[in-house]
């Protein structure tokens, strides 16, 4: 048998004591001999380590007997450590192999990991055969796991013996919306806009009373244009209105969706359904592959697209349908300069507020702006860097956020959904100080005033009159917070 796909050094073994989640016993590698194993070494804030995980699947979907994949989550922010947080992320990206919390960095260390993601193949006799940083193609994986099992099977070393897992999933209640990711309230026309990111839809609502009066989209995976019950999306967040058109950020699709509300039909904007790399290229945004646009913003006729894994702001002139860039290099960072030069870190929320496009920058847990005709630099408001975060109020230098994902405007001020620190905040330009408007900080779902209220990692926010609009993504809830008061309530949708 050849030796070019045999490992040479035993891989360690998994720690004693870790939690583990999607199983019914935490597996060891001894008891994994005759797969071929791949750990997944991930932190769920990462959007490189979300690209990863429908490459994985393809992975197990091709070799369903005879690979078994391990997420090895090491986390990045506090929030992250927690198994209970683990596990809501797990369930919101659908992940169906097993999943240890490393939250001391014991399995990271042992196997020398540097960055996320980090790949490491373990062959059918429990050798490291190799690791790999950074994003990859399930099709070339696949052609080497595949070389690695017929080089064992021939040797009678395969175990086709199923891996029994028990998905935490499984163990949820259905409830009408699924880790709903970003909300729109329409006080004009009297409607709210959910995007129900886990049903892979989007819903409207009735502004004043909460019954449900359409939706969008067929509530299966996949991209489809066609009618509101046909239409297919995946994991859509961000939404913007622009008269009687919705916008969707349609994230896992790297594509921008229009709906036109008269008719419902959905249509495709921009983006073709593959994932861009490493950025974009402006021209037609038809034919440009996206790069998981996680938020818009419409004024006038441009549409601001909010492009999460390329860590840029893209801009799409609606008349011509003309695709450019609007701010960022590219370079993941925390680096303020003129839009082109700039460096952001994984936008995730844009907001407008006449003059300035605000710009929740999640990976560096920082609050930006930029203004809307390009005239000046993009600006921190709040926020340090990629490893500064915490829960602090007040002034530039001292204001800390934890992987902020939500931003709104509304009469001078900015609000933010302080996600990871489960808090909504605001931000006032004039002064420079950010405080807590609602939130004690502890995940958790319960509607009272200002800090004794909870949510659990709130995604999006909208304003409508004296009210804030919150996503409250993993309690599967639209909440309302007043301004004035901070108090938080919930919002009753009913079909």
């Amino acid at each position: 048998m050849s030796e070019r796909h045999r490992g040479k050094v035993r891989a360690p073994e998994f720690p004693a004591g870790l939690e583990w989640l999607n199983v019914e016993q935490p597996p060891s590698l001894q008891g994994l001999r005759g797969k071929v194993v791949l750990l997944d070494f991930w932190t769920f804030c990462c959007i490189n380590c979300q690209h990863v995980l429908p490459q994985l699947r393809k992975i197990e979907e091709r070799f369903p007997a005879e690979v078994v994949v391990i997420g090895v989550h090491s986390a990045k922010f506090p929030a992250e450590a927690e198994t209970y947080n683990v596990r809501q992320a797990v369930m919101r990206h659908d992940v169906q192999h097993p999943v240890v919390n490393d939250r001391d960095f014991l399995i990271w260390r042992a196997y020398a990991a540097r960055a996320w993601p980090t790949l490491v193949i373990i062959d059918p006799e429990g050798r490291a055969v190799g690791a790999h940083s950074g994003e990859f193609e399930g099709e070339a994986l696949g052609d080497m796991v595949e070389r690695i099992i017929a080089e064992f099977d021939r040797d009678g070393k395969i175990d086709r013996t199923p891996l029994k897992a028990v998905l935490e999933k499984h163990k949820q209640p259905d409830t009408l919306l699924s880790f709903p990711g970003k909300v729109l309230a329409d006080a004009w026309g009297g409607r709210l806009f959910v995007a129900d990111t886990d049903h892979h839809r989007v819903l409207m609502f009735s502004l004043a009373d909460g019954r449900l009066r359409a939706r969008y989209g067929s509530g299966g995976r996949g991209l489809a244009d066609g009618p509101a019950a046909r239409a297919r999306f995946q994991a859509p967040q961000g939404l913007a209105l622009l008269g009687n058109t919705l916008f969707v950020a349609d994230t896992d699709n790297h594509a921008v969706r229009r709906v036109a509300l008269d008719s419902g039909y959905v249509t495709t904007l921009a983006g073709t359904g593959r994932q861009s790399r490493p950025e974009p290229k402006a021209g037609p945004a038809r034919a440009a592959d996206l790069n998981s646009p996680w938020d818009v913003a419409a004024a006038g006729d441009t549409l601001y697209v909010a492009m999460a894994g390329s860590h840029q702001i893209w801009a799409v002139d609606l008349p011509s349908g003309e695709l450019r860039l609007f701010a960022g290099d590219g370079r993941e960072a925390l680096h303020d300069a003129p839009p082109p030069e700039a460096r952001l870190a994984q936008p995730s929320g844009l907001a407008i507020d006449g003059e300035r496009l605000w710009i929740a920058d999640s990976e560096s847990s920082s609050l930006r702006s930029v203004p809307l005709d390009g005239s000046g630099p993009v600006t921190t408001h709040v926020g340090q860097g990629l490893f500064d975060f915490g829960d602090v109020d007040g002034g530039r230098d001292a204001a800390r956020l934890q992987h902020v994902l939500g931003v709104a405007c509304a009469d001078g001020l900015v609000y933010a959904a302080d996600s990871y620190n489960n808090k909504i905040k605001v931000f006032d330009p004039a002064s420079g100080e950010i405080y807590t408007l609602s939130g004690g900080g502890e995940p958790g779902y319960y509607d009272a005033p200002a800090a004794e209220a909870s949510f659990w990692e709130p995604g999006g926010l909208s304003v409508a009159g004296g009210d804030l609009y919150v996503a409250d993504t993993n309690n599967h809830q639209i909440r309302i917070v007043d301004r004035e008061t901070g108090r938080a309530r919930t919002r009753d949708l009913h079909e």
